[in-house]
């Protein structure tokens, strides 16, 4: 009787988590809830060159008048076209001049390399939409704010510069010549997440691909189809239909294995699903095998590829499909390799990735802000885990509900997009942010946020560590509900001589696993002398070989994400003739050129 019980009660927290992670989803801005898996269904792909015009003013949406007396208002309501002969505006798209998409406006042009604030985008496409089809305007990302229009009808607009959003347009599209109008604005402001200071540069524009997605008029919008936490061969997980006729069944298949399962959805198009697996080959970075999923109702059909795994701790202890894992990796910013600029193709992500691979990495940090969905559906195939995390960095507003909800809203837009990758296995909450009651409220609020809508991953932050004597202390209160632990420290670079390090004691308040989220120091790739002359890959390499040699002394730390990969363009690096607008701290020049301490870091890799 009391196992009955269990198994019910278990089952019963599994259900008010999916239907909290309905809930939660609903209350997104622009239209929720996203999409799962664009690149599974039939769309029109809106990238390559799109008009555009600088606003500086952010006047294209005023009326300037009243400026002179007596003299006509200047139209500045603006919608894209030009009205010759009519109306007075001062704007044409017409003979603007261009930029790609994806792609930010910083490398395009050289005139708006510093630019920040409003920049217009308009798109012409000829469609000819389907009777009984619905559409949806679907961006991977925008930064940091972007409103939308549609042959002049306001779309409405989404705030968050890294994550994916959608609006339906099926009222609006006509078959023939449409236009799509796009404001994009990258102000920075100390109530945004992130805040008005970043050590990354603040790339503008329609960063992410653009894609018009072509729906039946009831679909399959999204799905979770997961190993259940700690199980290896039970899968569970849900459906969701969207449209008027959300009773139709769905069926889920792995052809592969053998598996197919039919589930009825409730009156609001949702139902649960789970099964139990015998020849289930588990995703690792060794083997990372992804089955084909397949989902069809009676009126539409969806593919995707997915590992399944499980990931936990216990202890100090990382486990991977039930057993222990030491992740070796370096973290990583979306910053594009050789051309600079924000990286968004699938080559830029294929050799970000490689790199790391060539270090000897089973594991990528991918901060400080969700990166492309290229780039996590690659890592899965290449086999490296992930942890993945929002912009909730420095010195945030914690005190702000606003900035909470800026900050949730994020964070369930990028669990939305990823849920189903087998690479994922951390949600990050937040990086180096300062001990007040204030941040711990907010932090410990999305990590329960975040463990209603997905339980099958750990939850962590990127914290400090306090030092007295010798001794590294891991004592933010933050620690206790994290499930992992991530320290950053830069001992030899910020703090103490480097040939101090192996002789620091770690301790930690907490029984939890440590990940040395970011360490290591500057040098300019190709710049040598004495390993005491600082900016040389001497320098650098020295603080690595002391670093490795602190790292074996630590008994509770679980893994290392070198900071970082690559080289990377920031508005904080000034000093000329070394960063030049560089955080130069990258193992890997940004024109791929590997620093002496890649190979050091990459030995003691080979050692773990």
């Amino acid at each position: 009787m009391n196992k009955v019980i269990t198994n019910f009660m278990t089952g019963q927290r599994f259900l008010f988590a999916i239907i909290t992670y309905i809930i939660a989803f609903s209350t997104l801005s622009a239209q929720t809830p996203l999409l799962q898996n664009i690149s599974g269904r039939k769309t029109t792909l809106l990238d390559g060159l799109w008009q555009s015009q600088v606003d500086v003013y952010g006047v294209a949406s005023q009326e300037r008048s009243g400026l002179v007396k007596d003299r006509k208002p200047v139209k500045y309501q603006f919608n894209g076209e030009n009205l010759r002969n009519t109306e007075l505006v001062e704007q044409d798209l017409d003979v603007a001049e261009q930029l790609k998409v994806p792609g930010d406006w910083n490398t395009q042009r050289e005139n708006l390399f510093y630019y920040e604030g409003n920049m217009w985008y308009r798109k012409k496409i000829t469609l000819n939409p389907q009777a009984g089809k619905r559409y949806f305007l679907h961006f991977g990302a925008v930064n940091y704010e972007a409103v939308v229009y549609v042959n002049g009808t306001k779309l409405g607009q989404h705030e968050g510069g890294f994550t994916a959003f959608q609006f339906e347009v099926t009222s609006l599209l006509k078959a023939g010549e449409n236009k799509i109008l796009v404001n994009a604005n990258n102000i920075r402001g100390e109530n945004k997440i992130p805040t008005n200071i970043t050590d990354w540069w603040n790339y503008g524009g329609i960063t992410r691909s653009v894609n018009l997605v072509e729906v039946s008029e009831t679909f399959i919008s999204d799905y979770f189809i997961q190993l259940e936490k700690g199980k290896i061969a039970d899968i569970k997980g849900w459906v969701k239909l969207e449209g008027s006729q959300k009773s139709q069944n769905v069926t889920i298949e792995i052809p592969e294995i053998g598996l197919k399962q039919t589930v009825k959805p409730d009156t609001s198009g949702f139902a649960a699903l789970s099964f139990n697996v015998k020849k289930l080959q588990l995703w690792s970075p060794e083997n990372p095998k992804l089955y084909l999923v397949k989902l069809t109702s009676a009126t539409d059909t969806i593919t995707d590829k997915i590992g399944f795994r499980t990931i936990e701790t216990r202890g100090t202890d990382i486990l991977l499909n039930g057993k222990p894992i030491f992740l070796k990796g370096a973290s990583i910013h979306e910053e594009a390799p050789f051309r600079t600029g924000r990286a968004y193709s699938e080559g830029d992500a294929r050799t970000l990735l490689t790199w790391a691979k060539e270090l000897g990495s089973n594991y990528v940090r991918l901060a400080h802000y969700p990166h492309n969905e290229t780039m996590t559906r690659m890592a899965d195939e290449m086999g490296l885990l992930v942890w993945s995390e929002i912009p909730v960095y420095w010195a945030v507003k914690f005190e702000k509900p606003d900035v909470y909800v800026k900050a949730e809203t994020q964070l369930l837009e990028n669990i939305s997009r990823d849920k189903n990758r087998a690479s994922i296995i951390i949600w990050s909450m937040a990086n180096e942010t300062p001990e007040t009651e204030d941040r711990l409220k907010f932090l410990k609020k999305l990590i329960d946020k975040t463990k209603s809508v997905d339980d099958t991953r750990l939850t962590a932050a990127a914290l400090f560590s306090k030092a007295s004597k010798g001794l590294q202390t891991i004592e933010d209160p933050l620690g206790e509900y994290v499930d992992v632990m991530g320290c950053n420290e830069y001992i030899g670079w910020y703090t103490l001589p480097a040939e101090l390090a192996p002789t620091i004691q770690w301790t930690s308040k907490y029984n939890k696993p440590l990940i040395m989220s970011e360490f290591g120091g500057e040098s300019v790739a190709g710049l040598h002398g004495k390993a005491d002359e600082i900016w040389t890959e001497e320098y650098q390499n020295r603080i690595y070989e002391n670093q490795v040699k602190m790292f074996d002394n630590i008994s509770f730390l679980r893994g290392t994400s070198a900071w970082v990969l690559m080289d990377f363009r920031s508005p904080l690096r000034l000093l000329p003739r070394k960063q030049d607008f560089f955080n130069r701290k990258g193992l890997v020049s940004d024109t791929g050129i590997k620093k002496m301490a890649f190979y050091t870091l990459k030995r003691w890799y080979q050692t773990k």
